[in-house]
């Protein structure tokens, strides 16, 4: 019997190949192209937003099944910023981040769902030391390849929590009643990660 050994090491390559174009990737995040931003209502009146500006993160993504899906993200809570030294150095403090105790804000994802177009990440967000299961809704762009031959991906994702969760407490009540920062943090993060080599 005949054995056609270019057909079969064609076929083989062919599954290889199958195989490899529908498994999860890894992808770091690209700190210049992204951004981790947040906002709370202040005096009842207005909001104050910032962003951290110190972060990593991996995000490991397949396009087919989102059961191979997820995210690793890391955020240095001193890198806060809020353009204004002086709220800067309050929201370090004690008072609410105390980021010299804990000083990295973390969120790991233990499942991935996809329905549609949109996905959500669930796993654990540590705040001021203190963990709580969250669900992160966000959804993926490209992939593309960029003019240097890298392989991005884009994600949009956002959630509100309640920051007394995690332990951060401090307020004060207007006279007329109110708050002078909410309880509610809105959480707001575009994310553009590059595919590891």
């Amino acid at each position: 019997m005949h054995i056609d050994r270019r057909a079969i090491l064609t076929l083989i390559s062919a599954l290889v190949f199958s195989f490899s174009a529908f498994a999860a990737d890894t992808f770091n995040i690209d700190p210049v192209h992204s951004s981790v931003g947040f906002s709370v209502t202040h005096l009842v009146i207005s909001h104050v937003n910032g962003n951290f500006t110190d972060f990593s993160g991996v995000i490991v993504y397949d396009p087919q099944d989102a059961s191979k899906d997820s995210v690793d993200v890391h955020i240095k809570a001193g890198s806060l910023s809020t353009r204004n030294d002086n709220r800067d150095a309050d929201v370090k403090s004690p008072n609410f981040l105390d980021v010299a105790k804990y000083p990295e804000i973390t969120f790991k994802s233990t499942r991935v769902e996809k329905s549609g177009d949109n996905y959500t990440a669930y796993g654990s967000l540590i705040i001021h030391g203190i963990s709580k299961d969250v669900a992160l809704p966000f959804t993926v762009s490209g992939p593309v390849k960029d003019p240097w031959g890298n392989t991005r991906i884009g994600a949009q994702a956002g959630l509100t929590i309640n920051r007394k969760d995690y332990g951060v407490n401090w307020n004060k009540t207007l006279d007329g009643g109110g708050a002078v920062v909410s309880d509610e943090v809105k959480i707001d993060l575009s994310v553009e990660a590059v595919k590891a080599k």
